[in-house]
C-alpha cells in the first residue's frame, strides 16, 4: 500500500508542476490570465488536498476530502 500512496502524491505533484508550466506559457491578454489563474489555483489545489485527506482521521474522512479534491478539478 505504501508505493501506492507515494504514486498517487508524486502523481498529484506532477500534476501541479505541469499546471504551473501551462500557466507560464498562456498569452497575457486579460481574458486569459484570468481563466489561467483560476487553472493555477484550482489545479496546484488537488496535491495540497490529497495531503490533507491522506492525513484523516479515519477512512470516512479520507473519502469525503477525496471527493473535495475531485470537485476542485
Amino acid at each position: 500500500m505504501q508505493n501506492e500512496e507515494k504514486d498517487l502524491r508524486d502523481r498529484t505533484k506532477h500534476f501541479a508542476l505541469r499546471i504551473v508550466e501551462m500557466f507560464s506559457v498562456i498569452p497575457k491578454t486579460t481574458e486569459a490570465q484570468v481563466i489561467g489563474k483560476q487553472l493555477l489555483r484550482s489545479g496546484t489545489s488537488v496535491g495540497a488536498n490529497y495531503c490533507e485527506a491522506y492525513r484523516g482521521r479515519s477512512k470516512a474522512e479520507f473519502i469525503a476530502k477525496c471527493g473535495d479534491s475531485l470537485r476542485e478539478l
